[in-house]
């Protein structure tokens, strides 16, 4: 009995794939059903970018703490909190030597590994409401604002693809390998 009830549970399932299929083509007709639109060429690579932890990826244009500051205070401190703490959403500084404590407190500056994350993030997903939107200079000043906040670099140092791998992460060693990076 209960062979069968299966049985016929997948030939039923069987005979309703086969008519989708079937009257799919139909409704259809290869014709398209004229969702969304056609994206071009010079959105895609304006978009479809990847910053490695070598500085890989990094566009040109520079920007410093002081400069981020400014920034920061027009598109980041409402979620974020003055001086990147407090705010509505994570910290982005502070939490320095807590990520081996009882309570680890993951920050930009106590967990992240490499500097050109913070470029990476801010570059594709910030400012919240309208993502995409900063310069690439003022993603540098954001990132060196950033940097400068959890003690990684001085307020007047510019920050660009050059200088910006280059910057040492207080978490940069807090990482283990699951594979050997030559691999």
């Amino acid at each position: 009995m209960f062979t069968s009830k299966i049985t016929k549970i997948a030939v039923n399932i069987l005979i309703i794939l086969i008519a989708q299929n079937i009257f799919a083509d139909d409704v259809f007709d290869g014709v398209s059903p004229q969702l969304g639109v056609v994206i071009s060429d010079d959105y895609i690579e304006q978009i479809d970018f990847v910053v490695m932890p070598s500085g890989d990826g990094l566009p040109g244009g520079s920007g410093n703490a002081v400069t981020g500051k400014v920034l920061y205070s027009i598109h980041c401190m409402a979620c974020h909190g003055p001086d990147a703490k407090g705010g509505i959403n994570g910290d982005l500084a502070g939490g320095h030597g807590t990520i081996s404590g009882p309570i680890p407190k993951k920050t930009v500056g106590s967990y992240w590994p490499y500097a050109t994350i913070i470029f990476d993030y801010i570059r594709r997903a910030m400012p919240y409401q309208l993502p995409g939107t900063l310069s690439n200079n003022e993603v540098y000043a954001l990132t060196a604002y950033i940097l400068n906040l959890n003690g990684v670099i001085g307020e007047d140092e510019l920050m660009n693809a050059q200088t910006l791998p280059k910057a040492k992460m207080p978490n940069s060693e807090g990482f283990i390998w699951a594979y050997s990076p030559s691999e």
